[in-house]
């Protein structure tokens, strides 16, 4: 598909991702993605430069990776592409990085030891016992928002279901999920100023640099995580936070540090992304009908669509790697210790590995995309729990999803690290 065939899509059809049809995008400029990804800017560099050399006006530079069987071999090769250095674009010092590092800082073994804490209660066996639970709670969610007539489909409806899953994991309780979740936002969209009074690009957050994000709203979170710690090594319960506070596998449990870095990472990824997600995936229904229409006639393809769903928004656009040797790669030479951004976004849309990759398609298989960090060891820990969250909500809204009509300007996030949908107002058609 050429970018012409891109901005012609654009016209078309409203969710299609390439909305934004300029092929000379600033593609780390947080504003850009305000209006769309920018496909056909990604496009241009899969085509003429794969591996390309990005100024920054307030950093080192990067290097830019964008076709899908790239992605995934750097993706699998972690002993060349480290992720100690940090997994975003913010260029860290040695006191930073050591003060916020988490699980996906880390490489194995490392990173492995850390991972077998609570991957057991991640696993598919063990997701798929969460099914009744998800259930109600997403039946309550539709049942409180669509008597309202007109709502938003995102803070009403995307928001609620994980909010309230990753509030009984941690076992939070009830009281405190909204605003764990906004401290989540907070630090996840650090870039958006509807979410924090501390926008990284255009405030000073020195006073914030050693807490998670750069973001005030990691000191909160550590001081929560402190007393929730607390209050679990009195009264072990069955949930996250107890297996967190366990002794690994070595027989050493997690500092006071890792334990709080690990908490804040959970809070930040558990909501946001199946969030977004769940949205754009209902957008892209509501703006392709027939897709929509076979879906409601044949439930069998609930899990076919699910994974179109999350090839389509692919939330989290990129992350950051660095380079441990020389690596040559389509002619140009990755330096050791050179940044190396891996985008997830515009792999997902390589027509090399998907035919047609701006068409919607619910049936599309092959669908090997890489959303959850395909091939590596940093392969997304709540993949299966986010896959149950959307197939049953999709499947509980499914009857009734034809009567929803958009409403309203849709607003979206103002990151370039995750793509996401913030209000997506809806009205229910009068029936």
């Amino acid at each position: 598909m050429t970018a012409t065939d891109v901005e012609s899509a654009e016209a078309a059809t409203p969710s299609t991702p390439g909305v934004v049809g300029d092929r000379w995008l600033d593609i780390t400029d947080p504003d850009v993605y305000r209006a769309g990804v920018p496909h056909a800017t990604f496009q241009r560099y899969r085509d003429e430069e794969p591996v390309a050399w990005i100024d920054e006006p307030d950093g080192t530079g990067f290097w830019s990776i964008t076709r899908y069987a790239d992605v995934l071999a750097c993706n699998r090769d972690f002993k060349s592409f480290t992720t100690r250095q940090g997994i975003r674009l913010e260029d860290m010092d040695e006191e930073e990085l050591e003060a916020r590092k988490t699980m996906m800082e880390m490489d194995p073994p490392e990173h492995t030891r850390l991972r077998r804490l609570v991957q057991g209660g991640f696993t598919r066996r063990t997701v798929a016992s969460y099914e009744d639970a998800i259930r109600i709670l997403a039946r309550a969610v539709i049942d409180e928002a669509w008597p309202k007539g007109r709502f938003d489909l995102v803070t009403d409806v995307a928001r609620q279901l994980p909010m309230r899953m990753l509030g009984r994991l941690l076992g939070a309780p009830e009281a405190d999920y909204e605003w764990l979740v906004d401290r989540g936002d907070a630090m996840i969209g650090n870039t958006d100023p509807e979410f924090t009074e501390h926008v990284v690009d255009t405030t000073d957050t020195s006073e914030y640099r050693l807490m998670p994000f750069r973001s005030p709203a990691g000191m909160e979170l550590f001081e929560y995580a402190q007393q929730l710690a607390d209050d679990r090594r009195a009264n072990p319960q069955d949930d996250v936070v107890t297996k967190l506070l366990a002794p690994t596998m070595d027989g050493e449990p997690l500092s006071d540090l890792e334990f709080k870095n690990f908490f804040a990472l959970l809070v930040a990824a558990g909501n946001d992304t199946t969030r977004y997600t769940m949205a754009g995936g209902l957008l892209a229904l509501l703006d392709h009908p027939e897709q929509l229409a076979m879906l409601q006639q044949r439930e069998d393809l609930l899990d076919s669509a699910v994974e179109e769903m999350l090839r389509w928004t692919s939330v989290t656009m990129h992350f950051r790697r660095t380079a441990t040797r020389d690596v040559e790669l389509h002619g140009r030479t990755i330096r050791e210790g050179d940044k190396v951004l891996l985008w997830w976004i515009s792999g997902d849309f390589d027509e090399r590995q998907f035919p047609d990759p701006f068409r919607f398609d619910i049936t599309r298989e092959p669908n090997e995309h890489l959303a959850f960090g395909r091939g590596g060891p940093h392969r997304c820990l709540g993949e299966w729990l986010a896959r149950q969250e959307l197939k049953v909500t999709l499947q509980e809204l499914l009857p009734d999803l034809s009567d929803l009509r958009v409403a309203g300007p849709i607003d979206r996030l103002r990151s370039n690290f995750i793509s996401g949908i913030k209000h997506l107002p809806v009205e229910v058609a009068p029936g």
